[in-house]
Parts: C-alpha cells; structure tokens; sequence
C-alpha cells in the first residue's frame, strides 16, 4: 500500500487548493471515500475519458489524498479518511459537506452501484467459463438481446396495445409480434415515416401496425379501445404532462386483465443543457413527483422501478413506473 505523507504550510495551501479546485477531482474523491475502485472503473462511474481520469488521479495522488493498491496489472485508488494527514482530512471534510447532494452527485452513486453489481457479476461469470464458458459460448451462438425479446412471449396475444410517442418504432417492433394489435401514435410525421421504414428493413409485415399521427394531450383513439400502452422517453417532451396521462388513462379498458401504462423516463436530473439541445421541457422527473403525477391523473396500483443504469451509457438514471385503471 503506497502513500505520499503531505503537510499543509503557508507555501502548499495554494498548490493543496487547486488539486481540489476541479469538480471532477472532488467527484473522484467522494466515490473512492465509498470504495476502492480501478481506473477503468472509477472512469465509467464518473463519464470521463481514461485519459482525463489518469491525469486527475495523479493530480491527487501526487498531493498525498489518495491511497494505491496493485493487483498484477491493475492499480486500486481509494480514499482513507482516517489515514489522511490531519489538515488533508480536516479540508476534505469540510469540502465534502458543502458538496451536499445534488442530482450529479446521485448519479454517481447509482453508477457505483452498477460497476459494483457488474465486477460481482465478472467474478461470478468467471467461475462460470471456467467450468464450462458456457455464457461465451451461447452469446457467441445467439448474441446477447434473445432473453430480453423472447420474455416479450408473455404479452397477452389478444391484447391491443398503443406505442405511445413510438418514435422511430422500437417498442413497436418488439412487441406487434406477440398482440393483436399495435396502435403506434406519434406527432411527427418524418418518425412515423421512420418506424414504418424500420418494421420493413426488420422484415415484420406490420400488419397488426397502425401508424397514427397525433398527439398525446389529445389521443386520436377512441375511448376504452387500448388494452396496455407503453410510453418511453417521450413524457419528458411534453409541457401538460398531466393532460397526457389523463388522456392514456381515457383510451385505457380494464377488461381481459388490460388497463396498464407503461411510462419509462428519466429521474430527476440537473443537465439543464437538455432543454436547449433536444427541446426536453422536464429535466427528468423526481420520485414525489413521479407519485403525485400519478395520482392526479387518477391512475391505481402504481409501481416504481429504478432500472439499473447501463454504465456505458451518457445519460441520466431512468425509471419504469406501471399503472393501472381500475
């Protein structure tokens, strides 16, 4: 276990704040004060490039607030608060108490969590191929999205169903084979265009496909006639988000064990360069408001699923939340 002894004097005060005068850096130091982590890791966590993770690391590990383990190759940093210098430990907490809890700062504990989950996953996975590389073997014969799409077989096949802001028809590509019916609605007509094209080139006949042009807050469906509806990423587009629910609730029927919305958006996040760049009007939507939207489009047995973040993926958390009419 190496580590570099530091003082802090009168001469090293400036050097020592601007070690910690990157964001980035003080993000590095609370998830290693949670974990040991690799590089590799601590990258994906953060979202930053290898590159710029290496340079912040060394920024810190030069200043002494770092502790470094190697393992064969590979080289673990974490931070240990007990065994920092005084005034080092002194400075972290107080800079680390001011950093409160903001959505940034959520999200990088839910990518922990992830690479956590995906290095026991690793460790499992090995045992794994070495009795037999069975898991290699079945995605090198079938890829990895069978399970996934082969799971759709428990849809009901009488259902109707509505792809609710279908987008260029992904959701309404995966499940027309496996219902009756898919009502795919969506206010562009360049998307629609697009779904269509992709049902095509995915060589589905679409028959069971209807490509509707409409939108949200005023449904071109009539009343009772869906059975489930799936929403996804599209909610946070919409400016009378409530009147949209209201309106899923209205063409929703109960009958033949139907009645459920699928909505899957993001949670609550701070990435205000959104509404600029991809036209979002709500920068996600937090857990209170996820439970009183709902509730004031008067949906019932409401259920909430934080979905485990892909760490490979840029952005924020997501969510899918199941409601249904009574």
């Amino acid at each position: 276990m190496a580590k570099t002894t530091v003082s802090v004097t009168s001469q090293s005060a400036v050097e020592v704040l601007s070690q910690l005068g990157d964001v980035v850096r003080l993000r590095m130091l609370r998830v290693l004060e949670q974990q040991e982590l690799a590089v590799g890791e601590l990258v994906r966590v953060l979202q930053i490039p290898q590159s710029s993770g290496s340079r912040h690391l060394r920024v810190l590990a030069d200043g002494g607030w770092l502790f470094k383990r190697t393992s064969g190759p590979a080289a673990y940093y974490r931070v240990a608060l007990d065994d920092l210098p005084i005034q080092l430990r002194s400075i972290w907490v107080i800079l680390r108490d001011q950093l409160g809890n903001d959505p940034s700062l959520r999200e990088d504990d839910r990518r922990l969590q992830a690479v956590l989950a995906e290095r026991m996953t690793d460790s499992a996975g090995f045992f794994g191929r070495v009795a037999g590389e069975w898991d290699d073997l079945r995605n090198d014969m079938f890829g990895r999205a069978f399970t996934d799409n082969s799971l759709l077989g428990f849809l009901n096949p009488t259902w109707r169903v509505a792809d609710l802001g279908c987008g260029t028809g992904n959701a309404t590509e995966l499940m027309s084979p496996w219902v009756e019916h898919v009502s795919a609605v969506d206010r562009s007509p360049e998307m629609l265009d697009a779904a269509k094209e992709r049902l095509r080139e995915a060589g589905h006949n679409a028959k069971n496909v209807d490509f509707i042009q409409g939108e949200l807050t005023d449904l071109p469906l009539e009343n009772k006639s869906i059975d489930v509806a799936a929403c996804v990423l599209v909610l946070h587009h919409v400016d009378e988000h409530i009147d949209a629910l209201k309106e899923m609730k209205r063409v929703l029927r109960t009958t033949n064990n139907g009645g459920m919305l699928l909505i899957v958006d993001m949670c609550a996040h701070d990435r205000h360069e959104y509404k600029h760049a991809m036209g979002h009007v709500h920068l996600g939507f937090s857990e209170k408001e996820r439970i009183e939207m709902f509730k004031e489009a008067d949906f019932k047995n409401v259920r909430v699923n934080k979905l485990r973040p892909d760490i490979d993926a840029s952005g924020p958390s997501l969510f899918a939340a199941v409601a249904q009419v009574e």
